[in-house]
């Protein structure tokens, strides 16, 4: 059996690496918002026999709820590869034979996308990465079985988790796909996210009220030349 794995931590405390430029509630609207452009594209996938959240996150628990995924609740939450690894395991008990992780914010993924990892995938052993936007992160990681070897989610988890498919033997598949590619972690995240044309409705929907998108910078920066330099603006 095919399943996909989501891991949620608390949204309260989400993109701790754009604090100097957001505050913890503008992070944590971010969040919630890139989370709901994933589910509605998760809740559209036919590829999978089940979906499982692994979450002490309660909205996370009432969203995959409402959509009648399985939920792994957590009762502490140490690392996300600890979690995920946990919660591989109880998959596997499941009968679960294919496990993907994708992480909740990559708010541009398509369900062909996630379809992809599925096609990619090898009889066991075998394992399909897809690596981050900067190639040194792990943005999707499909095992078969799903307790192949340890995850490494963090800095370099990349060359880690090609490591470690390798050490075990396990037929390795690389994917780049550019959706799957861009989570949002950071400033320049953010950046290349606001400039993509296939933004989907909440993530635009922040970034508008953000003033990030494209147009309102252009505004902004037009507004801000109007007050300080009237004369200039009204000669041209």
């Amino acid at each position: 059996m095919k399943a996909l794995l989501i891991p949620v931590k608390d949204l309260r405390k989400a993109k701790q690496r754009l604090a100097p430029t957001l505050s913890q509630p503008q992070r944590t609207a971010l969040a919630e918002a890139m989370f709901d452009d994933f589910c509605a594209s998760v809740a559209q996938i036919r590829c999978v026999d089940r979906i499982f959240v692994a979450t002490n996150y309660e909205p996370a628990i009432e969203r995959a709820s409402a959509f009648g995924w399985d939920v792994l609740r957590e009762t502490s939450q140490e690392s996300e590869s600890a979690s995920v690894d946990a919660a591989s395991r109880i998959c596997a008990g499941h009968g679960i034979t294919s496990l993907a992780r994708l992480p909740i914010d990559l708010p541009l993924v398509t369900p062909a996308d996630i379809e992809q990892l599925f096609v990619a995938a090898r009889p066991a052993p075998s394992a399909v990465i897809v690596p981050s936007r900067s190639g040194t992160g792990t943005n999707a990681l499909l095992r078969t079985p799903p307790t192949l070897f340890s995850s490494f989610f963090g800095p370099n988890s990349f060359p880690k988790h090609t490591r470690e498919a390798e050490r075990c033997g396990a037929e390795l598949a690389v994917l780049r796909n550019e959706r799957l590619e861009l989570d949002v972690d950071d400033w320049d995240d953010l950046q290349v996210l606001a400039l993509r044309p296939d933004l989907p409705s909440a993530s635009r929907g922040w970034l508008a009220r953000a003033g990030l998108l494209p147009q309102a910078l252009a505004a902004s920066a037009a507004a801000y030349s109007l007050r300080a330099y009237p004369g200039d603006a009204l000669e041209e």
